[in-house]
């Protein structure tokens, strides 16, 4: 079904349950996981350092591994508004099946106006998305 998925995390309850959601999809499949944690980098000083990024990659990463998925992962910074296009620009690169990435649920007309990430990699990804509330 799946032979690579991407993982999109940022740390957050929801990128928790994407991250369950993905183990038992890889598990299924018998896909490699490569997770992605694309942390902004703000105007003045970054939102998280590049050592909180790694440890939110790492944490997924040891949740996979103790679940028998196999699976790498990076942290990258990207400016603000360049999250969407790194997520879909990794999956295309590494020739992903499936993106999966968790939301906050908010409703469609909610999400256009606050520019949801989910949102825009949904609209701009060349393979299916999984989005997990």
């Amino acid at each position: 079904m799946f032979e690579k998925i991407l993982l999109a995390v940022d740390g957050s309850e929801h990128s928790e349950r994407a991250c369950s959601v993905v183990g038992d999809l890889a598990r299924t499949s018998d896909a490699t996981v490569y997770v992605l944690h694309v942390h902004e980098a703000g105007l003045v000083a970054p939102v998280e350092t590049t050592t909180e990024a790694r440890h939110i990659v790492d944490h997924v990463l040891k949740q996979l591994d103790a679940d028998g998925i196999e699976a790498t992962g990076e942290a990258v910074a990207a400016r603000s508004g360049d999250v969407a296009p790194m997520i879909v620009e990794a999956a295309r690169s590494l020739g992903s099946d499936l993106i999966v990435m968790g939301t906050r649920g908010m409703s469609d007309f909610s999400g256009l106006l606050l520019g949801s990430i989910a949102h825009k990699v949904i609209h701009h990804a060349g393979c299916p998305v999984l989005v997990v509330r």
